[in-house]
């Protein structure tokens, strides 16, 4: 049998391209196991599929001034040797990397054991991780055009980013049992990501009097952050986080609200949902949401809205200017030609792992 270790981890979005392999890995015939964070959420949620989990020590690679980054190499190391020591156990033929800080060490030490590495950047311009990962990498998949000027010739494919193929099996009625709202009323979905987003969810919750008068509300806030005093605010519902409800979820959904992670675009992509992006600000982060999210408004997919420039007024008459135009939204969306990402990176994992 054919062997694979996966990794990423951090945020949900490095996680769920590798979930979405899952199935079309083993029909292919391989025995999957998984290398994440001692306690990230990627442990959580590759619980789920019955796949061998390792824990390595990991730290994160910062650019502004912090304590940690004196600590945190040693980690890096420490994580280096603990990734070397398993893959020399299990003697995988391929890994394949979708991101984040846990995923250095592992192709780092992959590489050094000469197993072929099949890296994956979701964003427009490569991440740190990554771009720690590419010189050592056998392919580098990518989801945008503009990307591929940026990876080593030869080396770059785009391929898209794999989607669930459940998220679009969901059932609308089991979504609106689930958060307790009516057939006759549309429905918003608000999501900022495994780990949520403050400003988005306040803004969102300084909009509710008024969106609640011609929409219902479902919001995934982040871990942590439900808001107790509006618990039984009628059409609106709050979650943490949500895993297998998701696709009923999506389809309920007539809009959603989102963050630009390239993963959570790709999927409103997929599933053709009118959207607003709210992309994580160039201050806050190193800009990729913001040019993923320029990417999309350009093509037609979705309006965007700058945080800096976030209000309940501006949410309010975005929100209710992308509903009576969602079909143009939905249309262009349909003629983007979403490629067939998990076939066309399965086929390059099988070609790495034969040699």
């Amino acid at each position: 049998m054919k062997k694979i270790v996966l990794t990423g981890g951090g945020t949900a979005g490095h996680v769920t391209p590798n979930i979405a392999l899952i199935p079309k890995l083993r029909e292919e015939g391989y025995e999957i196991a998984y290398i994440g964070s001692y306690d990230g959420i990627e442990k959580k949620l590759i619980g789920d599929f019955d796949i061998p989990y390792t824990g390595i020590s990991t730290g994160k690679f910062r650019r502004y001034l912090d304590v940690k980054n004196l600590t945190d190499p040693f980690r890096v190391i420490k994580g280096y040797s603990e990734a070397k020591k398993y893959l020399k156990e299990i003697k995988p033929d391929v890994v394949f990397s979708k991101g984040g800080f846990v995923s250095v060490p592992v192709v780092r030490a992959a590489a050094a054991l000469k197993i072929p590495c099949i890296i994956h950047e979701s964003d427009m311009t490569p991440g740190l991780a990554n771009k720690l990962c590419i010189p050592v990498a056998e392919k580098v998949c990518c989801n945008f055009p503009e990307t591929m000027k940026m990876l080593p010739e030869g080396k770059a494919v785009l391929t898209g980013s794999p989607i669930r193929e459940e998220l679009a099996k969901g059932n609308k009625l089991a979504g609106l049992k689930l958060c307790g709202f009516t057939a006759n009323k549309p429905v918003i979905m608000v999501t900022g990501g495994s780990l949520g987003a403050a400003n988005v969810n306040k803004a969102v919750r300084d909009a509710l009097p008024r969106l609640l008068e011609d929409f219902q509300v479902v919001h995934l806030c982040g871990k942590d952050k439900v808001d107790n005093l509006l618990l039984n605010t009628p059409g609106y519902k709050q979650f943490e986080y949500i895993k297998s409800e998701m696709k009923d979820l999506f389809a309920m959904a007539d809009l959603v609200i989102s963050r630009a992670g390239a993963n959570a675009i790709c999927e409103l992509l997929a599933l053709k949902k009118p959207n607003i992006l709210i992309p994580l600000p160039a201050s806050s982060s190193r800009g990729d949401q913001i040019l993923n999210a320029k990417s999309f408004e350009a093509q037609g997919f979705s309006i965007v809205i700058d945080e800096d420039d976030l209000t309940t007024d501006l949410l309010v008459d975005k929100v209710h200017e992308l509903y009576f135009s969602k079909q143009t939204y939905h249309d262009a969306m349909g003629k983007s030609g979403q490629m067939d990402s998990i076939k066309t990176i399965v086929q390059l994992i099988n070609e790495a792992a034969e040699k």
